[in-house]
């Protein structure tokens, strides 16, 4: 599918990190975009951004687990722009939980799967079936991630879940939108291929309170800077990809009609044999190892 002037793309998760490059990647091929945030203030300054700088923007304050803003947005956007070319459902949290996962506290689950896998399944909902009717061609692109889309971190292995659950959604809604001939195409991303700045580290701001923590966290909350400050402590130096290389990247596998849009890395080529190795030996998960816990 080829991008060009006067298509419209919708983005979850717009009003910052990967989400907002994605919207400005877009717009600056000429697209309408529709932004989709549950953080009122900056979702503001960024459709000001993006207005500032020409793009034709509409812009919606969502809470992607609710079925029915997520459906609210579609209906707005349609009657805004009138038809809806590229879907890329990014919203995403970090859950917060803590120690073992027989400790978890429940709702850092439902949280977590209400945004990450919740979110991407009422965005297939409320938008393909219009794409498809429109009978134009567009793509949809949903966010998975390195850890739990390949193989997990189980220091995050709430997370984890919730993205491995993205990949194998998104090979579903490819193979459904084959079946169908769609001209709709599907792709699911893998930002990197390196540590990014976002905001997905201070998730717990938007926690909204139905799924508020039962018992305070027995170590504060940690920022992304205070992460890399003690990686450099520790003589390990953090290397970060930018967001507008993601953008750039997904913009490219859109236009090529790319499935995985899984960036080159000599660490994740290691991680995908080493798991599918052990599971062709019916082996041990020995590329955990690094990862599990004293």
């Amino acid at each position: 599918m080829e991008l060009w002037e006067g298509q419209v793309a919708v983005v979850t998760g717009a009003a910052s990190g990967i989400g907002l490059a994605m919207a400005r990647r877009f717009a600056a091929e000429g697209l309408k975009v529709v932004l989709a945030d549950v953080e009122e203030g900056a979702l503001e300054k960024a459709a000001a951004g993006l207005r500032e700088d020409g793009a034709s923007v509409h812009a919606r304050v969502v809470d992607v687990g609710s079925r029915e803003q997520v459906f609210a947005l579609a209906d707005a956007a349609y009657e805004k722009f009138g038809a809806v070319h590229v879907l890329c459902n990014n919203a995403g949290v970090g859950s917060g939980a803590e120690g073992r996962m027989w400790e978890h506290e429940p709702n850092d689950w439902k949280w977590a799967f209400e945004v990450n896998v919740w979110g991407v399944f009422h965005g297939i909902q409320a938008f393909v079936p219009r794409m498809i009717a429109g009978g134009e061609p567009g793509h949809v692109v949903n966010t998975s991630s390195g850890d739990g889309g390949i193989a997990p971190l189980p220091t995050a292995s709430v997370y984890a879940v919730t993205k491995a659950a993205v990949v194998t959604m998104t090979e579903s809604l490819y193979a459904h939108l084959k079946a169908e001939h769609a001209r709709v195409g599907a792709s699911v991303l893998f930002p990197g291929p390196h540590m990014l700045r976002t905001g997905l580290w201070e998730s717990h701001r938007n926690r909204p309170d139905r799924w508020a923590k039962s018992r305070p966290r027995k170590t504060p909350y940690r920022s992304l800077d205070q992460w890399e400050s003690a990686m450099k402590e520790a003589g390990q130096e953090v290397e970060f990809t930018p967001v507008e290389q993601v953008a750039d990247f997904v913009a490219e596998g859109i236009a090529a009609d790319r499935f995985w849009l899984l960036p080159e890395s000599e660490h994740s080529d290691r991680q995908i044999k080493a798991r599918s190795r052990s599971m062709l030996d019916r082996a041990d998960p020995a590329y955990l190892e690094n990862f599990i816990l004293d």
